[in-house]
């Protein structure tokens, strides 16, 4: 594997008695597209301005390309940040907020008006050139914020939410445009979202954070699959949390005693597991069956509706157990006809032991 193009080892970040990351040790590779997530006051953007040299760590090294960055000024990084508000300048026009970086940088005029043009025909904004930015659209000042970065030929590009203020369908588009960009550019791209849905399309690698701290670091997939604690857990998707005790171990399977049952987990080798202890596993809403007769299965429960969401052709039904424990099942909407929701008799939720996730104890 190449060598780290950024690394933070061991970096705490304090405001006066309030610690706002904690001990934080991360690589990022070259050509990466990795995002950081969590809930508001994790820490992550306060991760984010530290390397972009708004932010002096309180402890810890920041490095670059192996040189340590802790003391080195925002314009002396190689580092452009496309802002959550993009902060576009309002008095300059179009091709003028593209060139901006390049006039700071010295850059001739007839140099920076070629590779202006070059980015913003990229962007598909050419013809925008002249206009006020103010004129525009979301979508569109989106990609003026991005040309504006990527004119000075960066090594890394961070962003800070730069979706969060569109339209749900020009989210969509600009993480197409977004990913296309990054793998054509060979750019490591560092994103900041608390968008689930952002991070796992676009992101090589996921970082997830909370209360200052790294919870997981992984692949979208691993991450969602396989949650690390119950933090992630809780987190990430629509999963369905039971917690018991472990009552046998067989082989590969766990037996776990509940309030609801005994259900069954299967679990590898490398998880240290005994009889008695307390254990948490963790079943995704869309890996759970539902019908309304009693089906011959590993872990089944009787439950009853509470409510459903519809989110375009998927839907989330939210159902509750017998002792009141609420469990989703998310499924396409095609689906719901072959089910009777309404009906009098008990709904049925059923999963295959490999289905279920223990959460390591």
């Amino acid at each position: 594997m190449s060598q780290p193009i950024v690394q933070f080892l061991d970096v705490t970040k304090r405001f006066g008695d309030f610690v706002a990351v904690k001990n934080l040790n991360l690589d990022i590779y070259p050509g990466e597209f990795v995002a950081i997530m969590g809930p508001s006051g994790c820490g992550k953007t306060t991760t984010l301005r530290m390397l972009a040299g708004l932010e002096v760590p309180s402890d810890g090294d920041i490095f670059l390309d192996g040189e340590i960055m802790n003391e080195v000024s925002p314009h002396e990084r190689d580092t452009p940040l496309v802002w959550q508000s993009l902060a576009l300048f309002p008095f300059l026009n179009v091709r003028e907020n593209v060139e901006f970086g390049l006039k700071m940088r010295g850059i001739q005029a007839d140099e920076r008006c070629l590779r202006a043009a070059k980015w913003l025909e990229r962007m598909e904004i050419k013809a925008f050139s002249e206009r006020n930015v103010d004129s525009l659209s979301g979508g569109q000042r989106q990609r003026v914020a991005l040309a504006r970065a990527l004119v000075i030929e960066p090594k890394i590009l961070l962003l800070d939410e730069p979706l969060s203020a569109l339209d749900a369908h020009l989210v969509i588009r600009m993480q197409q445009v977004l990913t296309r960009l990054q793998r054509e550019l060979g750019i490591t791209f560092v994103y900041v979202t608390h968008s689930q849905s952002e991070a796992f399309a676009m992101a090589d690698r996921v970082v997830i954070m909370g209360d200052g701290e790294i919870a997981q670091v992984g692949r979208p997939r691993d991450i969602y699959r396989e949650p690390g604690n119950r933090f992630v857990a809780e987190f990430v998707g629509r999963n369905n949390i039971v917690t018991g005790k472990i009552e046998s171990v067989a082989q590969n399977t766990a037996a776990i005693s509940t309030s609801m049952g005994v259900f069954t987990v299967t679990v590898t080798e490398d998880q240290r597991i005994q009889v008695g202890i307390d254990a948490t596993f963790v079943i995704a809403a869309d890996l759970v069956r539902l019908t309304n007769t009693k089906p011959e299965a590993d872990n089944v429960i009787a439950c009853s509706l509470i409510s459903e969401e519809f989110v375009g052709s998927v839907v989330t039904l939210f159902l509750e157990s017998v002792d009141g424990h609420e469990f989703k099942v998310q499924l396409q909407e095609r689906y719901l006809a072959e089910i009777d929701l309404k009906s009098d008799g008990s709904l049925f939720l059923s999963w295959p032991s490999a289905s279920a996730h223990l959460l390591p104890v």
